[in-house]
Parts: C-alpha cells; structure tokens; sequence
C-alpha cells in the first residue's frame, strides 16, 4: 500500500469540522472555526487577533485528567496531496503558564499537529509542539525573550517540517516527521489559555502557500 492509499485511509472527519465562516485576510481564508473562533477574532490589515477566554486549550491528555479541546481555532482547507507551507510571525499576551499563540494542522480531533509560542510552567517563553495521534505528546523547545517568533510548518507530501525564526530568515528545526494526514486537511491558527484568566494572541501576515521548503534540515 502507498504513501497516498494510507492516507485515503486516515480518519478524516473535515466534513463535520467545527462550523462554517469567512474570514479573509491577504495570505489566507478560513472557512471553518473550532469553538466559535470567528466570534472572538479581530482583523487589522494583514494581522489577526485570536481571544481565548479563560481556561481554554487544545490538548488530549494521555491521562484523560487535563483533556480540553475548548480553545477557538481558525480553519484554511489545504490540499494535502501537494506541497504546502504555512507561516507566520506570532505574537501572544502571555499573562499566565501556558498561554501561547499557535499554527495548526488539523484533521480531526484524534489527528492534528499544534506549533505554539507558550510561556511555560516556569514563566519562560518558548517554542512548543503538541502531534496528536489519539492522544497528545508535549515538547518544549528552544527559549524566545522576543515578544514574538516567527513559525513556520511545511510539508513536500510526504515529509512534515517544523521551523522556528527570530529573524524570519535563518530558521531551526523543532520537528520532522512523516506525512500520514488525510488528502482533505486545515491549517489553522489558535489562541489558548488553559490556566489563565484569557489571551489574545496576534498573528502578523499568515499566509498559506502551495509550495515548501526545499531543505527540510534548514527550513528554507
């Protein structure tokens, strides 16, 4: 079986995603929203600001203890079977452990990827991923002292990078792992605050292209 019959056969449950909306900015249009995000997104020019009310997140916790998947998330469908690169420079509120601001992949609740700037437990700024394929693992990656990064996800079809910049032209390389996402997919990008009292999370010039990095080490 090849790479594109296992993905025919992922769960895939884009149909019955969130719910229908149109928001456009220069370098994207969602078209469906996770927990009413296009009720608490502003759009400035080509910046969008995501507000997550308190207590909210995307995660699911191999314990099942801290399971939450409230957070408002902002869909753009993308063909999976061709190249695809999104990026953005992320700026979020930080008050309190876990805020953060991130870029998603999306296939369905049990299925999707979230690369997020987040103050961790410790109050330091950091890049994190969370790959869910069921349940959710947790990496922290390098420290940021910036206000904001500049992230990056692409993917050749077969190959998921994920990059990370504090000068949006020499980039680092936080994960790389291998296409198994459904043909039909979203990028998204979402604002959380899972302990804290809420977060509003700007997302300066996202845009989604057809085309990807060319070196999956270097993120360029």
């Amino acid at each position: 079986m090849n790479n594109m019959e296992n993905r025919a056969g992922a769960r895939d449950s884009t149909d019955n995603l969130g719910t229908p909306c149109s928001l456009q900015l220069p370098g994207m249009h969602f078209t469906r929203c996770l927990n009413n995000a296009d009720d608490n997104t502003s759009i400035a020019g080509d910046a969008v600001t995501i507000t997550s009310a308190a207590r909210r997140d995307y995660f699911n916790d191999p314990n099942g203890k801290l399971s939450n998947n409230t957070a408002p998330v902002l869909l753009a469908e993308l063909d999976n079977t061709r190249p695809f690169t999104l990026t953005a420079t992320v700026r979020p509120g930080f008050h309190a452990s876990y805020d953060a601001g991130a870029l998603y992949l999306f296939a369905s609740e049990q299925l999707w990827q979230k690369f997020a700037f987040e103050r961790d437990e410790h109050g330091v700024t950091r890049v994190v991923s969370v790959r869910t394929v069921d349940t959710s693992d947790d990496n922290n990656h390098q420290s940021v002292a910036a206000p904001e990064v500049h992230l990056k996800i692409s993917s050749d079809t077969r190959t998921v990078g994920l990059y990370f910049s504090s000068d949006n032209v020499h980039w680092s390389l936080a994960r790389l792992y291998g296409n198994q996402y459904p043909p039909r997919l979203y990028a998204g990008l979402s604002s959380q605050s899972p302990l804290g009292s809420g977060n509003a999370s700007t997302f300066i010039n996202p845009v989604l292209s057809d085309d990807c990095v060319k070196d999956f080490r270097l993120g360029v």
